[in-house]
Order: C-alpha cells, then sequence, then structure tokens
C-alpha cells in the first residue's frame, strides 16, 4: 500500500510537556507512527489508499492546441506559430475587430442583462444566422423550412447534430474528407456515430482528388452523411470549382445521401458572405434537406466566445418545427442554455445596417491580408528554390491554411526542430499567424525541410 511521509516539529502537534520516556513510538495497536530517531523530530506515516482514478491513463496532447504550448516554451526570436488557426496582425498581435467593439459598446449603453437564453438560443441572432447563411429572401426562410439553434461555436453545433443523428438515424455513417479538421473524428466517436472517409486531397497534385471523391460517395451506404466543408477547406485550403460543386450535389441526391456542411469560414474565405456561401446555397436551391453547422470564430474573430449554430433544412415548415424540438431536446441536458455575449454581438451587427457594413469591410481587410501574405509566400519560394519545383498550389488554396506539401513526420520535425516553425504534422500552416517580414524566412525553412529531409 502507498504511503506518505508527514514531518512533524515537537512545537505543532506534540505537547512541550511529553515525556521521552513515556512516549512508546512504534508500540501502538493502531500504529500511527513510526519511531523517530530523535525527540525534536517526529516522522508519522498516513496511510493512503489507492486512487480510483488509478485505471484513467495520461491523455495525448492536442495535436492542435498543443502546438501553441510548445511554442510558448521556445525562446527563438524568429519562431512562428503557424499551427492554430487564429487571425494575427501583421506585427502578430490578435485582432478584436472595430465593429465587435461597437457592439460591445452598444450592449453597456443599453444595459443589456445576464438572463439565461432559451434552450435555442437568442432568436434574433437565429434569425441573423439563418439569414446570413442562405439569404433572406430565401424560400428556405420564407417557408420557415430551416430549424436554427444556437450552438457552442462549430464544435458544439456539430456535436448537436451527431447527437440527433446517433439518436434519429440509428447505424447512420457520417463520411468525412480524407484529410479532415482534426476535430471531427473526435466529434462522431464521442457521439457513437460511425464514420468512413472519402478521398479529398491527393498528395501527388497537392490538389483535390475529385474522381476518388466522387467514387467514394458513390460507393457510401445509401442514405450517408457526407460532411462538406462549405469554404476553406481545413487542413488543405483546396476547394471544389463551381462546376464540380455542381457534380458532388447531383451524386449526392442519386445516392439519396444527407448533406452535412460544415461552415466555419464564411465571409472570411473569400471576404464575401455570398460568394463563402454559394455551395451551401446550391444544394438548398434543389430542394434538399441537410445539416448545416457554422461558427463566428473567424469571420468576427470571436474564438472566446463560442458562438455559432446548427440549421437543418428540412421538407416542411412541420418538420422543423419537430427537429427544433429533438434539437433543443438534445441540448437541455448537455449545456442548458447557450451563453448570450457572442450571440448579441452577432445579432448587433448584422441587425444594424452600419456595424454590418463595417463588419464586410474588416473581412475584406482580413482576408485581403492572408492573400497578400499567401502570394509573398509563393514569390520567396519560386525566388529561392531553384530546383523547378511548382509552387503554384500555394495560390490556389484558399482561406487561412496551406497544405505545404511537406507530408513527412520528419520534414514537420524539422520545421520545429531546426526553423522554430510550430505546425501540425500533417504539414498545414496557418498563413493567418504569418507576416510578411517573415515570409522568406518560412520559405527558407519549406525549401529546406522539401529537399533535404527524407
Amino acid at each position: 500500500m502507498a504511503s506518505s511521509m508527514l514531518s512533524l516539529g515537537s512545537t505543532s502537534l506534540l505537547p512541550r510537556e511529553i515525556n521521552k520516556d513515556k512516549l512508546k513510538l512504534g508500540t501502538s495497536n493502531s500504529k500511527p507512527f513510526l519511531k523517530a530517531k530523535s525527540f525534536s523530530r517526529v516522522t508519522m506515516t498516513v496511510a493512503v489508499k489507492p486512487s480510483r482514478f488509478e485505471g484513467i491513463t495520461m491523455a495525448p496532447p492536442d495535436p492542435i492546441l498543443g502546438v501553441s504550448e510548445a511554442f510558448k516554451a521556445d525562446n527563438n526570436e524568429m519562431k512562428l506559430n503557424l499551427g492554430v488557426g487564429a487571425y494575427r496582425t501583421e506585427e502578430l498581435q490578435p485582432y478584436v475587430l472595430n465593429v465587435v467593439k461597437k457592439a460591445e459598446n452598444l450592449m453597456l449603453e443599453r444595459g443589456d442583462n445576464k438572463e439565461y437564453l432559451p434552450i435555442e438560443g437568442l432568436a434574433a441572432f437565429n434569425k441573423a444566422t439563418a439569414e446570413l447563411l442562405f439569404g433572406a429572401g430565401h424560400p428556405v426562410i420564407k417557408e420557415q423550412r430551416v430549424a436554427t439553434i444556437q450552438g457552442l461555436s462549430g464544435t458544439g453545433s456539430l456535436r448537436l447534430a451527431a447527437a440527433l443523428i446517433e439518436r434519429y438515424f440509428p447505424g447512420a455513417k457520417v463520411v468525412i474528407s480524407s484529410p479532415t479538421w482534426g476535430n471531427h473524428k473526435n466529434i462522431f466517436n464521442d457521439a457513437k456515430v460511425p464514420w468512413s472517409e472519402y478521398r479529398y486531397y491527393d498528395p501527388k497534385t497537392i490538389g483535390l482528388d475529385f474522381e476518388g471523391m466522387i467514387a467514394d460517395i458513390k460507393e457510401a451506404p445509401e442514405g450517408s452523411f457526407i460532411l462538406l466543408h462549405g469554404c476553406a477547406h481545413n487542413p488543405t485550403g483546396i476547394d471544389p470549382t463551381p462546376e464540380q460543386w455542381v457534380k458532388i450535389a447531383d451524386v449526392i441526391q442519386e445516392k439519396n445521401h444527407i448533406p452535412f456542411f460544415d461552415v466555419a469560414y464564411q465571409g472570411f474565405a473569400s471576404g464575401s458572405l455570398d460568394e463563402d456561401a454559394a455551395s451551401v446555397r446550391l444544394f438548398a436551391e434543389r430542394g434538399m434537406e441537410f445539416f448545416v453547422a457554422q461558427s463566428y470564430s473567424k469571420n468576427l474573430g470571436l474564438y472566446a466566445e463560442r458562438i455559432g449554430a446548427i440549421n437543418v433544412v428540412c421538407s416542411s415548415a412541420d418538420a422543423a418545427t419537430r427537429v427544433k424540438s429533438q434539437l433543443k431536446r438534445i441540448a437541455r441536458p448537455m449545456y442548458s442554455n447557450p451563453p448570450v455575449h457572442g450571440a448579441r454581438i452577432v445579432a448587433n451587427v448584422v441587425g444594424d445596417a452600419t456595424m454590418f457594413s463595417e463588419w464586410k469591410a474588416e473581412m475584406e481587410m482580413m482576408a485581403g491580408r492572408i492573400k497578400t501574405v499567401r502570394q509573398e509566400l509563393y514569390d520567396s519560394l519560386v525566388s529561392k528554390d531553384k530546383s523547378g519545383k511548382d509552387w503554384s498550389f500555394i495560390l490556389k488554396q484558399i482561406g487561412m491554411f496551406s497544405f505545404t506539401g511537406l507530408n513527412k513526420a520528419q520534414q514537420s520535425d524539422n520545421m520545429t526542430d531546426k526553423w522554430h516553425v510550430y505546425m501540425t504534422k500533417d504539414g498545414r500552416i496557418s498563413l493567418a499567424g504569418l507576416s510578411l517580414a517573415k515570409c522568406e524566412y518560412l520559405a527558407d525553412a519549406i525549401i529546406d525541410s522539401y529537399h533535404n529531409v527524407s
């Protein structure tokens, strides 16, 4: 049995008047003490029961958030954190949107309270987020065919949908892209929803394996949920073309699958809310039923506010009402109701014409900075690499991420160990964490790792 040793000074727990001749340590039946070497210092053994949690092992560090911890411990002045998808300024500092500050000031001026929200969240937010996604005049909104409830950002919204699938589509499989955002598999595993993968990334072209994608969607069991990234695919930054989206919709309809969109970057990828929602609206125009999880972490910089939504597009208003009731039923024991602060920010920004215009301008600015950095990185790679390698895939990708083609763990390790560039092991870098001033340095690191590390 494990034990711990506790040293006790004679002036604390032992009365001064105790005669050491009368104190016979180690002879008591209860054996509370071990025999001490001197009167002035008594050593006591306290029995400790084995922990009921002995069977719980240490969890591995998160593959993305763990990168930030390693970055913080590095003292090299050239270090770069390109692991976490969070926007940074040219000075590599976090950025709070001006329009967010205005919305928060408005909340203070109004004296908004902190009362509980309903289970489904803030009504003004739910209306605004559905209209941003589909367009205010879209038939699915006019006909009340969208069940929308506020979720805990994109992750929480995905988790609600996963619970709905597990409960009402038992045995149905979610088919996700290979690769995909690292948390997708965790979400479906925890919800006990089976999943498989469809081909997406082609390492030979560092582009989209469209034929493989289509073939795998066709082969999936009829009625599967096909998880699609609405725009700015994470981690590759590779999106289907508009023509390819049409073909994807065709195949999903033919196989009677259910689309499941993850939209984490609307307005943040291209700088246009409408352009980044085009894929979702294509499916809505076809009258299909599907899920859409939304997040405002990136496009409004509300990372810590955990604000998002799950939308279920149904064939009728009656079906939408029933689906919404069950989503609320799932949310109630999970977290009761969502937080209000981020929801009010979104509702205020979208609901005010002036702030809405300012938001769109700031999104264009953020998206524009990432595009500029992407171009500068490409230019640096082309000018420095004399091997003739085609780096054009850097420009073909979109959004905050770039798949560098460093697809071997040793290459990613070299980026970190030698160059102090922190990134995920799959070769993904976040261009949102890169400045123009460090593009040449990053290009040197990529070229060295690509050509000199096998």
